[in-house]
């Protein structure tokens, strides 16, 4: 069985998407290749433990809960991500995989819930949206968006409108953390009558910016 570089694996409550509040194992991958200027995990660029993957299932087992998220960094990066993602299914968890958007997500367990962030110009990484991703996606996965400002928003409003992103699956809005105010967000959405989840990352609210949670 293969090894994964992990910088944690924690017991927290969902702070996002369609399973906010539900508590959850969370599996965090070491690296990143991106470097998005809003990030709050820059911490697990480096550093780690080396793992096998059945060490890794074990931990996770340690806590009582059917959710099971897989994150980074980008986990996607480390080759043997699909086969945790393989494995949690097979032990009957309900997986979702956070992923930059960057890396192609075709290969991905067709079981695990995909949560795709598109990166705003904000970010500083639009240039790295891996634009086909969108084909692969289904029902069962998350389309994210974390608005840094007026113009992210705009923009996010014409990748719906123009690649019909609401057709395909849930489209999240969240606000970033250390740059806009979630009540600036939520009136331009009630404004526009969008078709979106705006979240507000439920974790932050509850224990800021700590690692592990």
């Amino acid at each position: 069985m293969g090894t994964l570089r992990i910088s944690e694996i924690f017991l927290s409550l969902q702070g996002e998407t369609s399973r906010v509040g539900l508590p959850t194992v969370f599996i965090r991958l070491t690296g990143c290749p991106l470097r998005c200027g809003y990030c709050d995990t820059a911490y697990a660029f480096h550093g780690g433990t080396t793992m096998t993957l059945g060490a890794v299932i074990e931990t996770a087992s340690r806590y009582r809960t059917r959710y099971a998220t897989v994150t980074g960094g980008e986990p996607l990066a480390q080759g043997n991500c699909g086969q945790l993602l393989k494995e949690l299914c097979d032990r009957d968890y309900s997986v979702s995989l956070e992923t930059s958007g960057a890396i192609d997500v075709s290969q991905v367990d067709g079981r695990v819930s995909r949560i795709l962030d598109i990166k705003t110009p904000g970010s500083g990484e639009a240039a790295k949206n891996r634009w086909e991703n969108i084909t692969h996606l289904n029902a069962r996965d998350e389309i994210k968006f974390v608005i840094c400002n007026e113009s992210d928003y705009e923009w996010s409003v014409r990748q719906i409108d123009e690649r019909r992103l609401a057709d395909i699956c849930p489209v999240l809005f969240s606000p970033s953390y250390r740059d806009l105010p979630a009540t600036q967000l939520a009136d331009w959405i009630l404004r526009d009558q969008l078709s979106v989840r705006m979240q507000t990352q439920l974790h932050k609210q509850l224990w800021g910016e700590q690692p592990g949670r």
